[in-house]
């Protein structure tokens, strides 16, 4: 299906002032990676970091396409999956960017998904404290949400993302010619985030989404175009707005609070985007039993998270009470207080601490299964 032109190498600005950076967004783009890095660095060293199964699809070949165009890439690779995300494997790629001459003027290069965004920009963010980075996102979670905002960090046994910065890159490279590549699981991943976005800022996109749920399970190119560019406008208002998740930005946790609860009991067994997805359903099913969200947007949040194949319901193996435990050490707390993110309606939200382990028990176990 021949792409519109409109949506070919589409722009998103992220409004930061003099750190404000580009999201470059269409098919092909990886093809044309060392023209843009070249334009804002010029002739340096570059250390594209990437996860195993990343660095094998795309990274050996990138690397190779850069260095011939007279750019000085070394690439660093760490094993994939989300137990590489911790403090040992931040250690471990400083440690080899010593070896391997980084200094201050050295750019990183973030290849990959989720995870090696957020390894990889927290190094750049500590690193000689502090070298340029370029998002290079290569997942559908990567490219609608991590790689967008500066937000980095690492796992704790505790919960997730306990340790980070906010560092933003420099600019985004956001090919969504490779989705092609990703098991379904992998998209299902970043679709929990696109609806996200459709249920806490725009309630047309949200529309859009219901009518189009076979496009997006689909790829078809205008749909995933689209979805991904929208995506981006919304979390570069967002975070334009609050930078640093002072109060709006909080609003782009909406199913988190519970989900990564849900994760991290899992085990990570239970991915990102299946266990937003859940998040999601809990803190809906909150807002309605408080009275905010109304029975309809209630079903057409749960309905379009089953059309597009992704979990609702909380596994039986999942722990009611380790999910609480992960919530009380969310990082988002407020003196002592967790904050959930709720609807009102379709597009519009609201944040209160006002929500009790009884609420939150209510709202998973009875959708245990």
């Amino acid at each position: 299906m021949k792409l519109p032109d409109s949506f070919v190498w589409h722009t998103v600005n992220v409004d930061l002032g003099d750190r404000s950076y580009d999201i470059l967004i269409g098919p092909g783009v990886l093809s044309e990676a060392g023209k843009h890095i070249e334009s804002i660095f010029g002739k340096r060293d570059f250390f594209l970091i990437s996860d195993s199964n990343c660095y094998d699809l795309l990274g050996h070949d990138l690397e190779a396409m850069l260095n011939g165009e007279g750019l000085s890439v070394k690439s660093i690779v760490f094993p994939a999956g989300e137990q590489s995300k911790n403090l040992k494997q931040v250690e471990d790629i400083t440690r080899r960017l010593v070896e391997l001459g980084a200094d201050r003027q050295s750019v990183i290069l973030a290849l990959g998904g989720g995870v090696t965004g957020d390894v990889a920009g927290f190094v750049a963010s500590i690193y000689m404290r502090g070298i340029p980075f370029i998002q290079i996102p290569t997942t559908l979670l990567a490219q609608v949400d991590s790689s967008v905002g500066g937000k980095t960090g690492v796992d704790l046994p505790e919960g997730k993302n306990l340790v980070g910065t906010f560092y933003q890159p420099r600019l985004v490279l956001s090919d969504i010619g490779v989705l092609a590549t990703l098991p379904q699981k992998e998209l299902n991943n970043g679709l929990a985030e696109v609806i996200k976005y459709g249920a806490i800022w725009d309630a047309d996109f949200f529309a859009f989404l219901e009518k189009n749920h076979e496009g997006c399970k689909n790829l078809e190119p205008e749909v995933i175009a689209y979805i991904v560019k929208r995506s981006c406008e919304i979390k570069a208002q967002v975070v334009a707005l609050d930078e640093k998740e002072g109060d709006l930005r909080r609003i782009l946790n909406f199913g988190h609070t519970i989900g990564h609860a849900i994760e991290a009991s899992s085990n990570f067994s239970i991915t990102h985007g299946e266990a937003v997805a859940i998040g999601m359903v809990a803190a809906g099913r909150i807002s309605m039993e408080k009275g905010l969200l109304a029975q309809d947007d209630f079903n057409r949040l749960t309905n379009l998270i089953k059309d597009l194949g992704l979990p609702h319901t909380v596994p039986a193996s999942t722990s009611p009470e380790d999910i609480l435990v992960k919530i009380r050490h969310d990082k988002k707390a407020k003196g002592g207080r967790v904050h959930f993110v709720l609807l009102e309606g379709i597009g519009k939200t609201v944040i209160t601490p006002e929500v009790t382990d009884e609420d939150v028990l209510k709202s998973i176990s009875g959708s245990i299964h």
